[in-house]
């Protein structure tokens, strides 16, 4: 008679955590087939180049409908994988994990685990290589994440922006159809061409939808003048003179600080070294030294601040000699704002009414609040009092007070540096508000007419339900533009909400990319929320083997001032990530783009999506 066979404690715990494992992973094992079968309609209406994909997304949902910690953490007890990087292959990892629990049970593995699942570890990162290649392009030689850049209006009659863009690494040209013309987009798709030709690269074209956005209008123009002023120390001592331009074609300037139109008669006889002198609006005389002359703009210096208006006179003095007399022409109107604190009323009104700061009597009595007016008529028929709304990326927040027929108050309850300027065409949002707006404008049907006949990309803006994607994809056939590839962009609540529901409809039109358009996003869900809210978009993307553009501010220090902040260098290394990373237009977008690119080659080296890459460090010798 053999002894009987004495197991340690160690040993049946283990045991017993195995075959606890065992059963939480078929569990979820069943979840995820369970989950498929009751949305079968769905996903056979998916395309079938997208339905794999569409597969595995649903048997990730699934999954992740349960707090999988603690099988976790014991299967890290048994040095199995923890599934914490499933997104991509979610069978496949499900039935790996089984296999080996089985294993170390030594029991039989059933019939169903040897069978290789449809989507495998290889398979599952392939896919979503192609269809980023299949919309954004061929990924850079350099690191794998492409770099979209928003262009400036400038680049319509400018070459030279979009050329030096190109050559820094630009792979899609993002085009914003709330800005500028079919006229100027046709230019700008041109100096694109022309760049190609010469750096031997290629390009994609994306155009961005304008969508309904709630924006601010206008506001009553100021006084047409301008200012010039030179830098100075705190001591008032010269460290940079102002530098002026007068020209016969202001639009080309690339600096527009200080540029003023002139009829150019001075053009045809300045030279450096000239001087030339007017008088400004407060009767002070002004010297100002010429340094550059060409056949549109002279270009001079000014160690005194001044204050010039339409049709001052300018008078060209060669030493104590009057050469030429020219005169300013027409200067726009100075850009005004309303200023805003804790405690104001502001009157959104409906129409294209010119916004205004609030009327004071002499006694400092507010007569009128201060009013701007709203860009979508249909906001004032969905908000209702004590909810929240927000202007200009969140930097004024407010409460809606009152609601009229036309009109609505609102409170500021807070203000960014305790006063703010709230200018025309600033973004407004109202999480709290059911809006009830197609995705789809009257003029974002008539510009996919000529972005079907030059684009490779559009992006619908404002998508909030799977119907707004129906209708999309209705109107894209009605103007032939099946070959585009579609960006959802991500920007409010009801679209978190919905992204399991929007994926799945829109794999019915690959190929197929999603936005992270993380400013509206912190804005309507709350900033402090937001690093969740763009892990959770990864991560379903991820499984729906759907590439992720990584959005909004990306640098923005740096392409609007020259400088980066230590926060902003963190984000563009998150963003690697991503499939690709989108820079907004900037007077420094070329330094950014240079450094962006910098930082997508040294990370990718070190992050796969969620993987830490355990390359050679070279500070591990010591």
């Amino acid at each position: 008679m053999k002894p009987q066979q004495r197991y340690t404690s160690a040993e049946i715990s283990r045991a017993i955590t195995i075959e606890r494992a065992i059963r939480s992973v078929t569990e979820l094992r069943k979840t995820a087939i369970s989950l498929e079968e009751e949305l079968a309609d769905l996903l056979q209406k998916t395309s079938p180049v997208c339905r794999e994909s569409a597969y595995n997304l649903v048997h990730y949902l699934a999954i992740r409908r349960h707090d999988l910690r603690e099988l976790q953490r014991e299967l890290i007890q048994l040095g199995l994988s923890s599934l914490g990087r499933l997104e991509g292959h979610v069978m496949a990892s499900l039935d790996a994990v089984l296999g080996a629990l089985y294993r170390l049970e030594q029991r039989p593995i059933p019939p169903e685990l040897e069978q290789e699942a449809p989507i495998s570890f290889g398979v599952g990162s392939a896919l979503l290589s192609e269809n980023a290649v299949a919309i954004l392009g061929p990924s850079p030689k350099q690191h794998n994440t492409r770099v979209m850049v928003t262009i400036p209006t400038e680049a319509a009659n400018d070459p030279k922006i979009i050329y030096n863009l190109l050559e820094q690494g630009m792979n899609v040209m993002r085009i914003n159809c709330a800005h500028d013309h079919p006229e100027a987009w046709k230019k700008m798709i041109l100096n694109l061409r022309a760049a190609e030709r010469q750096l031997g690269k290629s390009c994609r074209i994306s155009f961005d939808l304008a969508g309904p956005k709630l924006r601010t209008e206008q506001i009553q123009p100021g006084l047409e003048f301008i200012k010039w002023k030179p830098i100075r120390n705190d001591l008032g001592q010269l460290i940079k003179p102002a530098k002026i331009h007068f020209s016969t074609q202001p639009s080309s300037v690339e600096n527009k600080n200080y540029v003023i139109p002139i009829q150019g008669n001075l053009l045809e006889s300045a030279k450096i070294g000239d001087q030339i002198r007017l008088t400004d609006t407060r009767g002070s005389r002004r010297f100002l030294n010429v340094i550059e002359v060409n056949k549109t703009s002279c270009i001079c210096e000014s160690d005194k601040t001044a204050y010039v208006i339409s049709n001052t006179k300018l008078s060209l003095y060669r030493g104590k000699k009057l050469i030429a007399k020219d005169t300013i022409t027409q200067l726009p109107p100075q850009p005004q704002a309303i200023s805003l604190t804790q405690g104001d009323s502001l009157m959104v009104i409906k129409g294209e009414i010119l916004g205004k700061s609030a009327v004071f009597d002499d006694q400092g009595n507010q007569i009128e609040p201060a009013c701007i007016g709203c860009t979508v008529p249909e906001v004032f028929r969905d908000v209702k009092i004590g909810e929240r709304i927000f202007f200009d990326d969140g930097k004024i927040a407010g409460v809606i007070r009152e609601v009229f027929e036309h009109q609505f108050r609102v409170e500021i309850t807070s203000v960014v540096n305790g006063t703010a300027k709230l200018k025309s065409e600033k973004g407004i949002n109202l999480p709290d508000t059911t809006l009830n707006l197609p995705a789809l404008t009257e003029k974002d049907i008539q510009d996919l007419e000529f972005i079907a006949q030059y684009g490779d990309i559009v992006a619908l803006s404002f998508v909030q339900k799977p119907e707004d994607i129906e209708q999309f994809i209705i109107e894209l056939k009605r103007v032939k533009g099946d070959h585009l590839g579609m960006i959802l962009k991500i920007e409010n609540q009801q679209a978190f909400d919905q992204l399991p529901r929007l994926l799945l409809t829109a794999m019915q039109h690959p190929p197929l990319a999603v936005m992270v358009a993380r400013g509206d996003l912190g804005v309507e869900l709350g900033f402090e929320r937001l690093s969740e809210v763009q892990e959770e978009i990864l991560w379903l993307c991820e499984a729906a083997h759907i590439p992720v553009i990584w959005a909004t501010q990306v640098l923005e220090s740096m392409a609007k001032g020259g400088m980066p902040s230590r926060a902003e260098v963190t984000d563009a290394a998150m963003g690697s990530r991503a499939e690709c990373v989108m820079l907004n237009k900037g007077a420094y977008i070329d330094k950014a783009l240079q450094f962006l690119c910098d930082v997508l080659r040294r990370m990718q080296a070190h992050q796969d999506k969620k993987t830490s890459m355990l390359r050679k460090l070279s500070i591990s010798d010591l």
